[in-house]
């Protein structure tokens, strides 16, 4: 062990399976030459090293004020949390701020741990008329593990912040409600806790208990839509938002995670308008689609929106400290630093049934993937310096939620809010719906915007809105008048008397499709009358 005497660990033949190597004896060395080739027959250059050891002063910096300050000011649980160690820390935070906080659970996982979910509100509970839902979902694959501790970091930073009178934490509360669920897949993440960081493999814990790629878990809806723009000869008949999910998917036989199911339950129950998914294993932001249109590994294949989700990359790409290094190394092959860190899903490569992909097709939610870390599972001792890299993108994204326009959709005669009525912007192929009180949102970039309102029973309205680069959304409100026949059906229901102006604008509406139903047999009649004629001669 002196000088530059080798010590050799055997490895081991199966990639998965960890080896924990310890020197013979406690040494000090400035610098550690790694060759895996050299020593066995059929060695590998293929290699995952992790070498700790204890900090000693560095003999160059002797004096405290030369020794350069890393990981954090903020004082906050920095450690890896089992399941039962993360449900406590989320009691303590909620107790610590009960007027802002509050748990809840969205369903179980295959072994019965609860989905814990930390809502951030002024009024938590509600859904407030005109206040956007963001959420953040991390531990889809339970060995990724760098975004569950950032949440639990999140929630305990806005926390203390609230209380310390931050504006800008302040701000965030008050007009954003907020879901932080830190772990999807639980039961994964359990397996990979107990080997560790030093231990667990690429793959261990990646999958629920029964083994499902829960990334790869939702409904394709993609197909779907393409088969559909592929068979459909009428253009006008085909939808490009709320695909339905279909029956085979629904099915209590189809192969889809309790945790699946939970989540797309929680989607469908409230309105999310934001919302980012967080991975590990790579450095880099991917936004949708994530599948590509003819089954091909890798392809750009963009959304009606590519110019907002490319938006929405770069927000988190360009504050993340390590991603924003233009010195930084790749994390393996793919070198996404030449891209700015973002990167359309399909062209890395394709992922059929993705969050992603679901939420943009079956709800009004804009959702991309944070791949946080190199290390899917680094050390506790990093967590401070990865809560300081990725501390401002947190906020900033969530920020986002209010770009573009907002509104209310009223009937113009009660001032009800209209609810499921669909909006649609121009020269953008993707609509979107109100929510249960008649309050949308349409994240959209800086522009002029012409934007049209439509609902069962009700008259279109369309007016324009101008989105300017002020970090506050344009309000565009709407007021739909009832068509004749929906007013007719709404007295008939109360068992009520019909107005005049109704029964006048009805025979009025009768009259005129008499006319036009007429019209079309005299058109029809003279057709035949000069097909017979010709038939003659």
């Amino acid at each position: 062990m002196n000088g530059t005497q080798e010590v050799v660990f055997e490895g081991n033949q199966d990639t998965e399976t960890p080896v924990l190597a310890v020197f013979p004896e406690s040494t000090v060395a400035r610098y550690i030459r790694i060759n895996p080739q050299t020593w066995f027959k059929n060695g590998t250059i293929c290699l995952r090293a992790e070498v700790l050891g204890c900090a000693l002063p560095d003999p160059n910096n002797i004096y405290q004020w030369q020794a350069q300050q890393e990981g954090t000011q903020d004082k906050l649980d920095f450690r890896h949390h089992n399941y039962k160690e993360m449900r406590k820390l989320m009691k303590s935070v909620q107790e610590a701020c009960p007027d802002i906080m509050r748990i809840y659970s969205i369903g179980k996982s295959y072994w019965g741990l609860k989905l814990y979910v930390m809502e951030i509100s002024d009024n938590p509970g509600k859904h407030e008329l005109g206040e956007p839902e963001f959420r953040y979902v991390a531990g889809i694959h339970g060995n990724e593990v760098l975004g569950r501790e950032l949440l639990l970091n999140l929630m305990q930073y806005i926390c203390q912040e609230y209380k310390r009178g931050n504006p800008r934490i302040i701000h965030l509360v008050k007009e954003t409600r907020i879901h932080l669920l830190p772990s999807m897949n639980p039961d994964g993440y359990e397996i990979a806790y107990k080997k560790g960081s030093e231990l667990s493999g690429w793959v261990l814990g990646r999958f629920s208990y029964e083994g499902i790629d829960m990334n790869h878990n939702f409904a394709d809806l993609n197909t779907v839509m393409w088969t559909a723009i592929e068979l459909e000869t009428d253009k006008s008949k085909l939808i490009n938002h709320y695909f339905p999910i279909p029956e085979q998917y629904t099915s209590e036989e189809a192969f889809v995670a309790p945790e699946t199911r939970a989540v797309i339950s929680w989607m469908q129950t409230i309105p999310f308008v934001l919302s980012a998914n967080f991975h590990g294993g790579e450095l880099v932001v991917t936004y949708p689609f994530d599948m590509t249109r003819d089954w091909a590994p890798r392809e750009h294949t963009p959304t009606a929106d590519d110019s907002f989700f490319r938006w929405l990359a770069t927000v988190y790409a360009s504050t993340n400290h390590v991603m924003s290094n233009p010195d930084r190394r790749p994390c393996h092959y793919d070198d996404f630093v030449r891209h700015n860190n973002i990167i359309n899903g399909a062209s890395w490569h394709t992922v059929p049934g993705s969050m992603n992909d679901f939420s943009y097709l079956h709800t009004n939610c804009f959702e991309v993937t944070v791949e946080l870390s190199c290390d899917k599972f680094p050390h506790a001792s990093e967590l401070p310096i990865e809560w300081e890299n990725n501390k401002e993108s947190l906020l900033i994204y969530m920020e986002q939620v209010h770009r573009g326009i907002k509104g209310v959709i009223r009937d113009k005669d009660t001032e009800a809010g209209i609810a499921d009525a669909i909006i649609k912007v121009d020269d953008i192929d993707h609509h979107i719906r109100s929510a249960f009180d008649g309050d949308y949102w349409r994240l959209l970039n800086p522009g002029d915007y012409q934007v049209t309102v439509m609902a069962e029973g009700y008259f279109p309205a369309t007016r324009s809105c101008r989105v300017e680069y002020e970090h506050y959304p344009t309000i565009c409100d709407f007021r739909l008048t009832k068509t004749p026949k929906q007013r007719l059906r709404d007295i008939l229901a109360k068992g009520g008397k019909i107005p005049q102006d109704l029964q006048l604008r009805l025979r009025q509406l009768r009259m005129r499709k008499l006319r036009a139903t007429t019209k079309t047999l005299n058109q029809r009649r003279i057709a035949q009358q000069k097909r017979a004629r010709k038939a003659r001669r």
